[in-house]
């Protein structure tokens, strides 16, 4: 590739002959996004000039185990490469997004779909690590859904926490509702109360690998010109479905998206009394990410279920 790859690659894979327009569109606050218009059509191009291809790569494969679904839509990617300046670019289709967010059932349907559908045999994790936001997010392979939770969600938060500000009551209090990986057993004095304490959350539930959006909030969730939803800037994995709503307070899911979704993906046992232990990751990243303004909901949380299981 020359000086611009990205027009290297539309005028030629992307069967382009002319560039007719390029604009700004929205892109986040991590990300440039532009627009570029052809003679073959409009292309969504994000660019970044201070990290490497392997943001864009997870999020390209996230894309496409999406798309392969058939369910939900997803723009589907089609080139990420290195910016001769520094940096790294994706090429994705185009969507032009309808003037609202379209029906919350048929999200909550397609979504169900997507999950369905989306069942890995491999076990819990994804094939490369990716981002939530910009914090890193670990995907190695693991069987045990409590355990890949314990140590690549929860865990990784708080290590990120107690690194950054030296927090060891939240620390703490949280290695009381789940259990880590034998690294962390010396510090955890009372894992062992924890494993036979955790049981009456998962009781009689079934957890499958099943492929998550990962961050399915407000600003991730569009609809096409007929109304049907998009999906967008995924953080994929394979994890307990129940996890994908773990971004609910901010992504405005009501009684219409959960029956719908329940109707394709049955609720099982316990659903509510976990529904707070997913949101629970969230506040930890947004806690990381943006400050102690997150702390005392986390901290909610973590104390509803020490209560909860009396540890």
């Amino acid at each position: 590739m020359g000086d611009d790859p990205i027009r290297e690659w539309i005028l030629s894979e992307g069967k382009a002959t002319q560039i007719t327009g390029i604009r700004s569109v929205g892109g986040g606050c991590i990300n440039r996004a532009n627009r570029y218009d052809t003679d073959a059509g409009s292309f969504f191009v994000k660019t970044n000039r201070s990290i490497g291809v392997s943001m864009f790569e997870g999020e390209a494969l996230g894309l496409d185990a999406m798309y392969e679904t058939r369910s939900v839509r997803v723009p589907k990617p089609f080139k990420v490469g290195s910016l001769p300046t520094g940096g790294s670019y994706i090429i994705m289709e185009y969507i032009e997004f309808g003037a609202s967010r379209g029906d919350q059932s048929v999200l909550g349907r397609k979504l169900a779909e997507m999950h369905k559908a989306g069942k890995c045999e491999k076990g819990f994790g994804f094939d490369v690590d990716n981002t939530i936001g910009s914090t890193p997010q670990i995907n190695t392979w693991t069987s045990n859904w409590i355990e890949f939770y314990g140590v690549h969600r929860l865990g990784y938060q708080l290590k990120l926490a107690r690194q950054q500000y030296g927090d060891s009551l939240i620390y703490e209090k949280v290695i009381l509702v789940i259990k880590f990986d034998q690294a962390f057993i010396n510090i955890l004095v009372k894992g062992q109360r924890l494993v036979k304490n955790m049981a009456p959350l998962f009781e009689d539930v079934v957890i499958e690998p099943r492929l998550l959006h990962g961050d399915l909030w407000s600003g991730n969730i569009s609809s096409d010109k007929n109304g049907e939803p998009v999906i967008l800037d995924p953080a994929c994995y394979y994890g307990h479905n129940e996890a994908e709503f773990g971004m609910s307070w901010c992504a405005g899911f009501g009684g219409p998206f959960y029956s719908s979704y329940f109707e394709v993906m049955p609720k099982q046992p316990g659903f509510e009394k976990r529904r707070d232990l997913y949101v629970l990751y969230h506040y930890l990243n947004h806690y990381n990410l943006f400050g102690s303004g997150y702390r005392s909901s986390a901290m909610s949380i973590i104390d509803d279920y020490l209560r909860m299981l009396k540890v």
